[in-house]
């Protein structure tokens, strides 16, 4: 058996296959040709519902320019009619993928909700990390780390920063 492999920016991102909360499946493979930003969410997470109608405004800015936005819950709490709730209450238009058992949170070696992983048009991981330079103390960001390198990418550019600390609520996983 072959373990497998992790993301690491500079490489392939781990393609995976998710059912999203609407019903449709997910596979990260047929998004090659656009950039792909993965967020880990949460829908108990306070720090991810603080963050999804920026999101949610991202996702409708830069969705015309080929950019796509998945948001793959892993929390073992998050139960389906929550996270219908949640997607409801927020106006939530982006697909909500489930990854029961945290099979690809462990892949990506997501470990906050917030965490992001963006992945340029041929699928190479470019940053992971968290969305801006937002913390406890510092509430208002001065550096928007996910819009920077996206714009980046965009103009066929290097990205100003690979990798950041993530800020947010940790995963829970599911107990082996």
């Amino acid at each position: 058996m072959t373990t497998p492999r992790r993301a690491a920016v500079g490489q392939p991102i781990p393609d995976f296959s998710l059912p999203g909360v609407d019903g449709h499946i997910y596979n990260t493979a047929d998004d090659r040709g656009h950039i792909l930003v993965i967020d880990f969410w949460s829908a108990e997470c306070p720090v991810s519902e603080r963050y999804d109608p920026y999101l949610q405004g991202f996702a409708d800015a830069y969705g015309p320019k080929g950019v796509k936005l998945l948001a793959v819950d892993s929390n073992v709490y998050d139960r389906p009619r929550m996270i219908k709730h949640a997607i409801e209450e927020r106006k939530i238009r982006f697909p909500i993928l489930r990854d029961e058992g945290n099979v690809v949170a462990d892949l990506y070696e997501a470990v906050t909700t917030p965490h992001i992983f963006v992945a340029d048009a041929g699928g190479i991981l470019r940053y992971r990390g968290h969305i801006d330079d937002t913390n406890f103390r510092r509430k208002e960001p001065t550096i928007n780390y996910l819009e920077e390198v996206v714009d980046a990418l965009l103009l066929g550019n290097e990205t100003p920063v690979a990798e950041t600390s993530p800020f947010g609520c940790t995963i829970n996983r599911a107990r082996v």
